[in-house]
């Protein structure tokens, strides 16, 4: 069928476009509303006017299709379209309304589950969150109804030059290019655009290293730099990492917002304190592999990486000099494949969600139903009580968890009146300042605390004289407003210890892949240490210079999949924009020759970062401390791509058991493999694993299995559920009753658990034990048959 193209066409779908332009410069106007800066106003309609244009002409051509095929359809489909993508850059700004950044390429780096833990964690569920998703298509409705109703008293040849003007206009103007400014939706494609093409250029050099591991050099050349400050003694120290969620510069000592956190702050002048040091991540992500590992970032962060590059850690290297190593943590350890990482370097034990049990409290959950666990105060909490008093010397890595969205915690009225005392003591203008972030400021107070009342206690402990702290942020928080890109990555930095024979406050700049680096070399100069003639980290170490400077290359992964910020002497370079750095760490804009400078040597570390990790040329050497990991034949990776496609973690393992109960049982152990490979807490699976083993008469392996979720999650129930029935098929009934004892001993008081225990007792002959366990559990279920029918047979 032929169509005719008409004038009246291009008028539906030139108002299509501008009502789609005026929704961008509303919802543009209600982002700066707080905070109106007419000149970044000005930038920002100008950005939407040319994603405006740049989207019309986009679609165009979709809209000649769809008129070609059915002529009333066409236009409807397009305002449909251009209502989504209005709803989009409206969760644009939400986004960058809360985070203070423009959502880019790191939306590629966060699998779905991720995201929806992180978004669940910061929002309350409710109407009125929902009321702008339903607003907004009806505002651009209504822009489209008023441009067509009152069209012809505008001659549309001046607004078609209107839109194209003001849209040019983008071209002529530099700083409209700013990401603060840029139209969200522009910046989110763009961004993914940049990342794709580094990935593609890092590609390109990945093997033209003259060196097979150009990270390999003598260990001689990492100074030892920290024994001049410490009393050595015979005794390895040990060493307590305490992570920070979110503790950034500008909370502690001198900064922007500084007073709420009182005990860091003393610690300033009692420690080795780095006034100018970064992380070397915007996210958490970032903060073991660099501190612990001083490793490159790979694609989407370090951990991301499967199966992990051959590395060596603190971890390892403590590990095989003697040393017992633990990490704390009050969340998920499998989230951002932490666990992975910390199982791969032999770590002794972690602590997480799981492993809490009674006696400890869980942060509240929000309206959503999201907790994301312990607070603080309940972590160290458990830290201390999990410390063993023996001869080896530990490692400790502790990260803490209360200070990020949604910033609750106990005692929280406390702490908020604390922080109404302190604004008090505040200038007029700083009290309007800070006063939108009550929440936060209190928390920080709390997070404060709980660090000084963990140090009070530690240091009642005979051991406590012999311990190295090294305290630090994981990042910036991000909800409080940042100056600059460089302060979302600058944290403080102490290492305190009674060790400590003189303190120091250090300007020059350093970060935390060089923590490991000097760490190593400070313990293998003074202690009997096992010295590795080679090293291969990333960092070189701390600088003790205490005047301001920079020897450092400094690579930063702002969050996942994103490395565009970049620290080259006194330099930063971000989002293609040279800054200057200053002794306070405050920028300065520069435009001399040092861009094509900084510029290329940002550009080789990419390239090394892509080679290093996609070639696995890390090291050659690495401590022979990984667990073993399931690995799949091309055959196997093909079965199960196919079968998962499409599916998060949780759908997969739903799919597990479906072939499980269908007697697919080698699929079905090829998932679960394929899950725990990336969750190896997944207490389910592992449980389901070990189900089918036993089904198929390997009670051996299932047994391991089942054991191995027991010590992984000692409070989840199924695991004891289905090890008393491998048990019990393979005959060992003594073993059936020590593992149902030590479920009830965790407080699992499940119903189903104390009958199969009593069944236990009854094959043992023990009949008294039996006879009790039945009677408690009848007096709960007094109808049920067959417990019923069992305490009959016990006579």
């Amino acid at each position: 069928m032929k169509v005719k193209f008409t004038y009246k066409d291009i008028l539906e779908y030139l108002y299509a476009t501008v009502s789609l332009i005026l929704i961008f410069c509303l919802l543009s106007f209600i982002e700066v509303f707080k905070n109106f800066d007419k000149l970044s106003f000005a930038y920002k309609i100008l950005n939407d006017f040319f994603t405006g244009i740049l989207i019309g002409l986009l679609f165009f051509p979709l809209y000649l299709v769809l008129k070609y095929i059915k002529n009333s359809v066409a236009i409807i489909v397009i305002k449909i379209l251009f209502s989504v993508i209005a709803l989009i850059q409206l969760g644009l700004i939400g986004y960058s309304m809360t985070t203070h950044i423009n959502l880019g390429a790191d939306l590629l780096g966060y699998s779905l589950s991720d995201m929806y833990t992180t978004v669940t964690a910061s929002l309350s569920i409710s109407f009125l969150l929902f009321l702008p998703l339903i607003a907004l298509p009806v505002i651009y409705l209504a822009l489209n109804w008023l441009l067509h109703f009152f069209g012809h008293k505008i001659n549309s040849k001046i607004l078609l030059a209107a839109v194209f003007v003001f849209g040019s206009l983008n071209l002529i103007l530099a700083g409209s290019s700013k990401p603060a400014t840029q139209n969200k939706l522009n910046f989110l494609l763009s961004d993914i655009i940049r990342a794709e093409n580094d990935k593609s250029l890092a590609s390109q050099g990945n093997t033209t290293f003259k060196k097979e591991y150009p990270l390999e050099q003598s260990s001689e050349n990492i100074k030892d730099v920290l024994a001049p400050f410490f009393n050595i003694s015979k005794e390895k120290p040990n060493v307590v990492f305490i992570i920070v969620e979110g503790l950034g510069s500008d909370f502690t000592d001198d900064g922007d917002y500084k007073g709420f956190t009182p005990y860091l702050d003393s610690l300033t002048s009692k420690s080795l304190y780095w006034e100018n040091f970064v992380s070397t991540a915007g996210r958490t992500f970032g903060a073991l592999p660099s501190l612990l590992g001083s490793l490159p970032f790979g694609e989407n962060g370090f951990m991301e990486l499967n199966p992990l590059p051959k590395h060596n850690s603190l971890i390892s290297i403590l590990k095989s000099n003697g040393y017992t190593t633990n990490y704390f943590c009050g969340d998920e350890s499998s989230f951002d494949r932490k666990s992975n990482f910390l199982e791969y370097n032999g770590i002794d034990k972690i602590i997480d969600i799981n492993k809490f049990g009674p006696g400890y409290v869980k942060t509240k959950e929000n309206a959503g139903g999201f907790s994301w666990g312990y607070p603080d105060a309940e972590i160290y909490r458990k830290a201390l009580t999990e410390l063993q008093d023996n001869k080896q010397p530990r490692l400790d890595i502790i990260m803490t968890l209360t200070n990020h969205e949604p910033f609750d915690f106990p005692s929280k009225k406390v702490y908020l009146e604390k922080v109404e005392h302190i604004l008090k003591t505040k200038s007029y203008f700083e009290r309007n300042k800070l006063n939108e972030y009550k929440d936060i400021f209190a928390c920080l107070l709390y997070t404060d605390n709980s660090i000084q009342n963990f140090m009070e206690a530690y240091a009642k402990r005979p051991d406590y004289v012999n311990t190295i702290f090294i305290i630090t942020g994981d990042h910036r928080l991000i909800p409080v407003p940042l100056k600059d890109n460089l302060s979302r990555f600058h944290v403080p930095f102490y290492i305190y210890s009674p060790m400590l024979k003189k303190t120091a406050k250090f300007k020059s700049i350093s970060s935390h892949s060089d923590v490991t680096p000097s760490l190593v070399s400070f313990l293998t100069n003074n202690y009997k240490f096992n010295v590795s003639e080679k090293t291969t980290w990333l960092g070189q170490g701390l600088d003790t210079v205490r005047q301001f400077r920079n020897i450092h290359n400094i690579p930063l992964m702002r969050y996942k999949g994103s490395i565009n910020d970049y620290i080259y002497k006194d330099y930063f370079y971000s989002d293609g924009n040279l800054f200057k750095i200053d002794e306070n760490f405050n920028l300065s804009e520069t435009d001399n020759d040092m861009t094509e400078t900084v510029s290329s040597s940002f550009t080789d570390f990419k390239k090394l970062n892509a080679y290093l990790t996609t070639k696995n040329k890390i090291t050659n050497a690495a401590s022979s401390f990984m667990k073993p990991t399931y690995t799949f034949t091309a055959e196997e990776f093909s079965t199960i791509k196919k079968l998962t496609k499409g599916l998060d973690h949780d759908h997969i393992f739903f799919l597990a058991r479906d072939l499980a109960f269908k007697k697919e049982r080698e699929k079905a152990l090829l998932l679960c493999n394929y899950i725990l490979n990336d969750l190896p807490n997944y207490g389910d699976v592992r449980t389901l694993k070990g189900r089918i083993l036993a089904w198929d008469g390997d009670y051996k392996n299932a047994e391991k299995e089942l054991l191995e979720v027991i010590n992984r999650t000692p409070f989840f129930g199924d695991s004891y559920l289905a090890l008393i029935d491998v048990y019990w098929w393979s005959n060992q009934n003594k073993k059936a009753v020590a593992i149902g004892k030590q479920a009830l001993d965790n407080q699992i008081n499940d119903a189903e658990l104390g009958y199969k225990l009593a069944q236990a007792y009854q094959r043992t002959n023990n009949l008294v034990k039996s006879n009790k366990i039945i009677d408690s559990i009848i007096k709960k279920y007094p109808k049920n048959n067959d417990y019923l029918n069992f305490k009959k047979s016990l006579k």
